[in-house]
C-alpha cells in the first residue's frame, strides 16, 4: 500500500494556458484530480474499486487558493494525501509547488461515497478497507454553507456535452468552475484572476441538460462574485460557488 502521501509532477502546455498566458484554473482542478486518483489507485480505493462493491466517489465541496497562476513551460507539483474518513464524508488536501519547492496554492475537499442503486451516501468505514491518514489540513476550511445567489447580474445558457461526463456518467466536477467563469463579465475576467474558489456540489447534471450559469458581484465587496448553477428548464440548483479576485499578475 502507498504511503498517506503522494506527490504528481505537472507541466503547463500551451492550450491549457490562457489568453492572459497564464494556466485556466479548470486546469488546475484537473491536477488535484488526477493526483487524488492516482492516490486512491494505489491506495486500493479508486473509483475502479469502488464500482465493484456497488460503490462511487462523489465530491461535495472544494475549496483552492492559488498565489501564482504558473505559466507555460512551468512544472508544478502537487502533493496530495487523505486528512479524514468520518460518517459519510473524507477530506483529501492539496499543496502546489513551483519548481523550487516554494508553496503556490493549497486546496481542501470533501468526498462522499455513494451508492450507485440508491444514488446515497454510505458510511465509509463500513464499505471501505483502511488506509493511511495524515491529519493535516492544507486550508483549515470548516466547509460551512456556500450563501445562494439570489438575483444574478450576468448569465448564459450551456448545453451538457459528451466531453463534459465522467465514468459515473454525470458531470465531472472540473467542468463546474469552467461553466461559473464563463459567466463573469468581462470587465473582471479579462484583467483578473481568481484567488479563491469556493464550490458546494448540490445535484447531478448529465447529458442532454442544458444548464444556466448565473453570477453576481457582493454589493459591499465587487471583488467577490456569488455563482449559481442550476438547470434552466425548471431552475432546480445544481451547483452554488463563491470567487475571489485580484489584478491578473
Amino acid at each position: 500500500m502507498s504511503g498517506p502521501v503522494l506527490e504528481c509532477r505537472f507541466g503547463v502546455r500551451y492550450h491549457e494556458v490562457d489568453q492572459q498566458g497564464a494556466v485556466r484554473l479548470p486546469v488546475v482542478m484537473t491536477w488535484l484530480q488526477d493526483a487524488g486518483i492516482e492516490h486512491a489507485t494505489q491506495l486500493g480505493v479508486a473509483v475502479r474499486d469502488l464500482r465493484k462493491l456497488g460503490l462511487t466517489w462523489v465530491l461535495s465541496r472544494l475549496t483552492l487558493e492559488l498565489e501564482h497562476y504558473p505559466r507555460g513551460a512551468e512544472e508544478v507539483t502537487v502533493r496530495t494525501w487523505p486528512v479524514t474518513r468520518e460518517g459519510r464524508f473524507s477530506i483529501r488536501d492539496y499543496q502546489l509547488l513551483n519548481a523550487a519547492g516554494q508553496q503556490i496554492g493549497q486546496a481542501t475537499t470533501s468526498w462522499a461515497v455513494l451508492d450507485l442503486k440508491s444514488r446515497r451516501p454510505v458510511k465509509i468505514d463500513d464499505h471501505l478497507p483502511p488506509y493511511p491518514l495524515r491529519p493535516l489540513r492544507a486550508l483549515a476550511d470548516p466547509f460551512s454553507t456556500l450563501p445562494m445567489l439570489e438575483q444574478c447580474s450576468s448569465a448564459l445558457e450551456l448545453p451538457v456535452l459528451r466531453a463534459d461526463l465522467d465514468p459515473n456518467r454525470h458531470v465531472n466536477n472540473t467542468v463546474y468552475a469552467g461553466w461559473a467563469l464563463e459567466a463573469v463579465p468581462a470587465a473582471i475576467a479579462d484583467s483578473c484572476q481568481v484567488t479563491r474558489l469556493e464550490i458546494g456540489f448540490r445535484a447531478e447534471a448529465l447529458y442532454g441538460d442544458r444548464i444556466r450559469s448565473c453570477c453576481a458581484p457582493l454589493p459591499d465587496d465587487p471583488q467577490t462574485l456569488l455563482h449559481r448553477i442550476e438547470h434552466a428548464d425548471d431552475g432546480r440548483e445544481l451547483c452554488r460557488l463563491r470567487t475571489s479576485w485580484r489584478q491578473a499578475r
